[in-house]
C-alpha cells in the first residue's frame, strides 16, 4: 500500500459530510491487487457520512483495481468510470455505491468548472 493510498482512505470520513448526500447507503469493498497481494478496504457509506476498515466484506458491491491505477485515481491522473469500461478494473454489486465513492476523486489536473468559465468571459467574478 502506498502512503497516497492510506492518506486518501484516512481523508474519507471528514470528507463525507461534503461529498455524500441522498440515497448512498451501503458498503463497498475495493480490492486493491498488487503482484501477487490484495488489499482489502471495506467503506460502509451513508447520508453525510463514511467508516473505513481494512477487513473483507460483507459488501452490497466489489471493486477490483491494481493499486497503481488506484494511486492514479487518486492524484486525478485516471477516472474510475472509464477504467472500468475499459475492463482495467472490474466491479460488481450496486453501481450506485461506485458513483458515489468516485466523488472522492478528484478532477483531473487543469480541469475548470464550465460555469466558472463564463463567469470569467462574461466579466464577472467566479
Amino acid at each position: 500500500m502506498t502512503e497516497a493510498t492510506k492518506r486518501f482512505f484516512d481523508s474519507l470520513p471528514s470528507r463525507a459530510p461534503d461529498l455524500l448526500g441522498g440515497l448512498t447507503d451501503g458498503t463497498l469493498q475495493i480490492d486493491l491487487g498488487t503482484d501477487h497481494q490484495t488489499e482489502h478496504w471495506l467503506v460502509r457509506m451513508r447520508p453525510g457520512s463514511v467508516q473505513v476498515s481494512r477487513e473483507r466484506g460483507p459488501a452490497d458491491a466489489i471493486w477490483y483495481s491494481n493499486a497503481a491505477l488506484f494511486d492514479r485515481l487518486i492524484t486525478g491522473e485516471a477516472q474510475g468510470v472509464a477504467a472500468v469500461l475499459r475492463n482495467e478494473s472490474t466491479f460488481s454489486g450496486n453501481v450506485v455505491l461506485f458513483l458515489a465513492f468516485r466523488r472522492f476523486f478528484p478532477n483531473p489536473p487543469g480541469t475548470r468548472d464550465p460555469r466558472e468559465t463564463a463567469r470569467r468571459a462574461a466579466g464577472r467574478p467566479a
